[in-house]
């Protein structure tokens, strides 16, 4: 008997006037044991068919239909009660976005233990130990202090390490992997790659691995599904849809897959002018103390940065997560101020795009009214001149003016990614900060966005620091990088150079991490 074997799987949404059917006819069998992918664009059903089978799903306007079969029982049939008994226990699920999954008033302690308190009978010490040693699985350091701290004193690669381990401490039989790796960095995703093989093989657990990075699903799955507007279109050995994919969607997701390749680039002249020198920089947080009215000494998190960008220069500023790259972006932001040394900007309203797009958006607004939020702050503009300036930001990142009207929430993750870069550039910034503006969309909407970025570097000359963790992107986008470790620039230099001549050990953990 199969561990998992889903016949006929259907889900709909009943929330608009027409049914929307979301996944249709799905068949998929999971073995104990199992490594398996499943990959697709965004809206092709993924998510909607491991939330249906951790039973998260059963809302009044969504119908499921067909079976969901775990060691032959029917999840679909089962009892609030009986489902809550498999859940943790014997089904377990990382969710895409740590920080909207975990408890923001709970510790970090409290959240990984949640599982040993409702499906076991160990004491508090024992479950204590049983967390400190799930920590210390997931590769995070100082585990003692991450125990008592709360989700949003942790970078986003520890809160998603948090998740994983929060995941595995009752060792599962199956566990659910949506997106597992899109927040952490290249020597951090071959960690939990590492990890989940470890688990995998040391206690049989069964993984069905939810990715947009294709290559990741090559490197951790034997099998894989392929799924386009909620059908299974091609299925089978993972290693031979890769070399020989039979349908025409599985050949063009694998031909979006970024590559270490880039277009030769124009040089910059060396007159350009500067539009951010960042000179002596070091930045601050104060330690934590254990006394109330103890005072807090500081604690220096960058050290010494120095660094320029000029215009239409695109700079690539990579390094693992907790290294400091966020804490910089904020302090030329002005969001972050204790630090010292020099931050000078030579260009008005320096912008940002936000890693997680639906999170920074207002719910509650149009993409209209979001648009025209910083011309209502910021200019004298009237209503019918700031209406045609949003008409001729949506030409600029490619989106129907039909959009105009909807809410974040109705957009795809490609739409929402596109929204955010038109609201940073309706101030015609000359200097714009993108952290890991891709990270969380799949391969073709990244080729996209991608693209679109440089023919808006072309067209108006904006100057860009693009933060991220996967290097073949720094490679097909940047003229310089910056490679950060420890608050610290340890390499700096044009791509060519740093890709193929990489000076510092760190660099090379980092190629060598990524494939490269």
């Amino acid at each position: 008997m199969a561990l998992l074997e889903i016949r006929h799987l259907d889900i709909t949404f009943l929330d608009k006037k027409k049914p929307q059917k979301i996944v249709e006819d799905l068949h998929l069998t999971i073995e104990a044991g199992d490594m398996i992918g499943l990959v697709g664009e965004s809206g092709s059903g993924k998510t909607m068919s491991a939330l249906a089978v951790a039973g998260l799903l059963r809302q009044k306007n969504v119908q499921i239909s067909g079976e969901i079969l775990l060691d032959g029982k029917n999840l679909l049939t089962c009892s609030p009660q009986e489902l809550r008994q498999l859940q943790g226990s014997e089904i377990s699920m990382i969710f895409q976005e740590p920080m909207t999954s975990l408890n923001p008033t709970r510790t970090i302690g409290w959240q990984v233990e949640e599982s040993l308190r409702l499906h076991t009978n160990l004491t508090p010490e024992e479950r204590k130990a049983r967390a400190m040693e799930a920590l210390h699985d997931v590769e995070l350091s100082d585990a003692e202090r991450i125990y008592h701290a709360y989700p949003h004193a942790l970078s986003g690669g520890q809160r998603q390490r948090v998740m994983i381990a929060a995941a595995m401490i009752c060792r599962p039989k199956l566990l659910l992997a949506d997106e597992p790796t899109t927040a952490l960095d290249v020597t951090v995703q071959k960690q939990m790659i590492a990890l989940l093989q470890k688990m995998n093989q040391t206690y049989g657990t069964a993984v069905l691995f939810i990715s947009h990075d294709l290559a990741l699903v090559r490197s951790l799955c034997s099998k894989m599904v392929v799924l386009q507007q909620g059908r299974a279109v091609e299925a089978g050995d993972a290693e031979e849809i890769f070399t020989s994919p039979r349908q025409l969607y599985t050949k063009e997701l694998l031909a979006a897959v970024p590559k270490f390749e880039r277009q030769p680039c124009q040089r910059l002249q060396t007159d350009a002018p500067t539009v951010l020198q960042v000179s002596d920089l070091c930045a601050y947080y104060p330690k934590e103390s254990k006394r109330l009215f103890q005072k807090k000494e500081q604690k220096e998190v960058l050290h010494n940065i120095t660094f320029s960008i000029k215009k239409g220069e695109i700079i690539g500023l990579v390094g693992e997560s907790g290294c400091g790259k966020s804490t910089l972006a904020r302090s030329i932001l002005g969001l972050h101020r204790d630090y010292i040394g020099e931050i000078r900007h030579c260009t008005e309203h320096p912008q940002i795009v936000f890693q997680d797009a639906g999170s920074s958006l207002n719910p509650a607004k149009t993409v209209d009214w979001i648009l025209q939020e910083p011309l209502r702050n910021c200019t004298q503009l009237t209503p019918g001149q700031r209406k045609d300036c949003v008409t001729e930001m949506l030409w600029l990142v490619k989106l129907d003016e039909s959009l105009r009207s909807r809410y974040p929430w109705q957009l795809s993750g490609g739409q929402r990614q596109r929204v955010c870069i038109a609201a940073s550039l309706m101030l015609h910034p000359e200097f714009l900060i993108a952290d890991e503006p891709v990270s969380a969309l799949d391969v073709t909407v990244q080729k996209q966005i991608l693209a679109l970025m440089q023919e808006i570097v072309r067209e108006t000359g904006v100057s860009i620091l693009l933060i991220s963790h996967d290097l073949r992107v720094v490679y097909q986008m940047c003229d310089r990088v910056l490679v950060m470790k420890d608050g610290s620039i340890v390499e700096a230099g044009a791509a060519e150079e740093i890709y193929q001549d990489p000076q510092h050990d760190y660099t090379k953990k980092l190629l060598e991490s990524a494939g490269y």
